[in-house]
């Protein structure tokens, strides 16, 4: 039989949190957070971080602490401390796979009501080509239990190693209409997502998504035909597009800004409001949250903490994708209580000099947890796609620096 569209597991103890098929409602009335003295006492604490925290604005500098609070009602709410929220453009790389994998589990969960199929995050997937010189693929070696490819587990590709391939399926598979649809229901709508990664697209391509066929059954199939995604909105305008003096461009090298305004954008708050809403969906993450059911928010949960050596499908070289590989401010976390204890539900972004991290930390023991996100840009010699971009150690160390003392300022 064949259609067509028209167009882990638990967390125990003090991490249990109880899940709610239809999510609370939560404020849609967005607010910024406010820029408070909590983040430059932070700032000042610990000698790693002065250099960065002594010229903000050459390294684009930005920082979001959350709290859980709990309000007169008992419901828990996301109070955000700020500093430089909002004060330049910067490039969110990888952080915004996050969504992606969002957006694909409630897209699957339509294409389930719609079709009538059985359809799973491990059932079998076929994309079929859509440019010159791409063919049918539908084989996953990582995948040991199949060898197939499927949602479930592009998503845990995604985030155990932040594996832009897998990514790009998830973001065909929802289309970038969805993508944004998905988003602003969350109250999320200054967001873009609207290219795919590591792969050079046009605008008008990157709106074009691929034949995918779905094989819930030997017997069965499924067809999300070929679209494209209706045209955007206009972006919201934000200041500092064009970043650093020269860029790499097909051998060129070009002698002006690289510009942004085609790339995505996900304002840092919002990072780390949407990464409140999948991790504590009865907690008001100011935003109306995700339509995630229970098993899907268990699903992204496991993926979302792991350490790439902790995974057992698919496997990763621990040499290769040492513990702190996505997470970047473990080292420093590391410093204040012991690994073993700590939980880091994250997606990290890098590219372009911009590093991103987007983290809830858990201390297992005590229960005791915060969110932090921050970005910063480096780039000595102003030079875009030559590869040289001070990741390691510098961005690494500040990022490390600054999960130990936020740790030490919260937790001592």
């Amino acid at each position: 039989m064949t259609r067509c569209l028209p167009s882990w597991g638990m967390v125990a103890g003090c991490l249990s949190v109880i899940f709610s098929i239809s999510l609370a409602s939560c404020s849609s009335i967005q607010q910024r957070p406010e820029e408070t003295p909590l983040i430059e006492e932070i700032l000042h604490s610990h000698p790693g971080l002065r250099q960065v925290a002594s010229n903000p604005e050459k390294f684009r500098l930005q920082i979001v602490l959350g709290l859980l609070e709990n309000g007169s009602d008992g419901q828990a709410r996301l109070q955000q401390h700020g500093y430089r929220l909002g004060a330049e453009y910067f490039y969110p790389a990888s952080s915004v796979k996050l969504f992606a994998a969002i957006a694909a589990l409630e897209h699957l969960e339509v294409l389930r009501r719609e079709s009538g199929f059985p359809l799973s995050t491990e059932t079998p997937l076929t994309f079929h080509p859509l440019f010159p010189g791409e063919t049918m693929e539908d084989q996953d070696p990582s995948h040991l239990a199949n060898g197939k490819i499927t949602v479930g587990q592009e998503i845990r590709k995604l985030f155990l190693v932040s594996d832009n391939e897998a990514f790009n399926r998830l973001y065909e598979l929802v289309g970038q209409d969805r993508l944004a649809a998905s988003l602003r229901r969350a109250g999320l709508g200054e967001a873009r997502i609207v290219h795919r990664l590591s792969e050079r697209r046009t605008v008008e391509e990157n709106r074009s998504t691929p034949r995918i066929d779905f094989a819930p059954s030997a017997a069965s199939s499924y067809t999300q035909e070929a679209r494209i995604s209706a045209p955007l909105a206009a972006p919201v305008q934000v200041f500092g597009l064009e970043v650093g003096k020269r860029f790499w461009a097909e051998g060129e090298l070009i002698h002006h800004p690289f510009d942004f305004s085609t790339k995505n954008h996900f304002p840092l708050a919002d990072l780390q409001r949407g990464l409140c809403m999948v991790t504590q969906p009865r907690a008001d993450c100011v935003g109306d949250g995700f339509s995630l059911r229970e098993v899907d928010h268990n699903f992204l949960l496991e993926p979302l903490h792991l350490f790439p050596g902790q995974s057992t499908d698919p496997v990763f070289n621990s040499r290769e994708y040492p513990d702190h590989w996505v997470k970047f401010l473990l080292p420093g976390l590391a410093r204040v209580i012991p690994k073993e204890r700590l939980r880091i539900y994250n997606k990290i972004g890098r590219a372009y000099g911009f590093s991103t991290e987007n983290s809830w930390v858990v201390d297992t023991e005590t229960g005791r947890s915060f969110f932090l996100a921050a970005t910063l840009y480096t780039n000595e010699n102003s030079t875009l796609n030559d590869d040289d971009y001070q990741y390691e150690p510098f961005a690494d160390d500040f990022l490390a620096d600054l999960g130990e003392a936020v740790a030490r300022h919260l937790w001592e």
